[in-house]
């Protein structure tokens, strides 16, 4: 039997979830696609699927086998699309992962024109403030905000972002508005991260940078409660100014400290290290390239 055709067969089965709709995704019979797992794992000696009436699973050596072969047959498919594929159309799949946040306010919007230009391509579009494993998570672009300190990423910085301090107009009512850094202890802050008693907000003065630790009765992993909790008059937040859009626009929302904020934030386009780039990934990457930093401008 085909080789290429046993591992072809063995990635659908693993993607599919099973030999039925590994059949119905390949076209193919269930019959054929069981034959041709059987004589891979014939070949290789090891039984790769642990099999059941009701679930078709990774034994530890199919698991292994899958994250070394699954690379290689993507670089080949790639190649042969490559040269098959006229320079207009890049077709197939790519899996794009974004802060949830930052990717519902502007990376969301631009979708609709990345697919009318690209005829053919599928966009699977992750949005969450965890920093995903790139090869794990199979993830082909991430648009990050903040800093990367992965040593296996390729890492493109597109734009940046100010800090702002916000607050809203219902909260300084009652609690009065702080004129320096140092009167954030006697506010209540909110804290994006997550399970935390304090943290470190950044400043700058007259003698160069410092900071200030702040503490309050809310703290998540998500940038969207913090931004509720704002709103809601519940504290202080500190942003990038991009998770914001529209709220600094509005009469309700009051930004504070400006003079003492320096930072920024990069925004940057991230690939998983490795020895080929899809042209998919590259068209899309080029597009963001253009696009985002147009978007971001836009937002103010």
């Amino acid at each position: 039997m085909d080789r290429f055709h046993e591992l072809n067969a063995f990635i659908a089965v693993v993607e599919a979830g099973g030999f039925s709709p590994a059949a119905r995704r390949t076209g193919e019979s269930q019959s054929a696609i069981s034959k041709a797992i059987g004589a891979l794992e014939k070949r290789l000696g090891a039984v790769l699927f642990n099999r059941s009436t009701r679930s078709v699973t990774l034994t530890d050596q199919g698991q292994r086998y899958y994250e070394r072969i699954k690379p290689l047959l993507d670089d080949m498919n790639e190649a042969d699309s490559e040269l098959a594929t006229s320079t207009v159309n890049v077709p197939g799949l790519i899996r794009i992962a974004a802060a949830s946040t930052f990717g519902r306010l502007h990376v969301l919007p631009l979708i609709p024109e990345l697919l009318s230009l690209n005829p053919g391509l599928q966009v699977d579009l992750v949005l969450s403030d965890a920093m995903r494993d790139m090869v794990e998570d199979r993830i082909d672009l991430a648009i990050r905000l903040g800093p990367v300190n992965d040593p296996d990423a390729i890492v493109r910085r597109v734009a940046s972002t100010p800090l702002v301090c916000v607050g809203s107009r219902r909260y300084f009512e009652q609690h009065g508005i702080p004129k320096t850094p140092a009167e954030l202890v006697d506010h209540n802050c909110l804290l994006y991260g997550g399970l935390m008693e304090s943290v470190n907000w950044p400043f700058v003065g007259p003698e160069g940078r410092f900071s200030v630790t702040v503490r309050g009765n809310l703290s998540s992993n998500s940038v969207e409660t913090i931004r509720a909790g704002v709103l809601a008059g519940v504290g202080i937040g500190l942003f990038a100014k991009v998770s914001l859009a529209d709220e600094l626009r509005h009469p309700d929302v009051i930004t504070v400290l400006d003079e003492f904020i320096g930072d920024a934030r990069d925004i940057s386009l991230i690939w998983p290290k490795r020895r080929y780039v899809p042209a998919r990934v590259r068209r899309v990457t080029d597009y963001f390239v253009a696009a985002l930093p147009k978007r971001i401008d836009m937002s103010g």
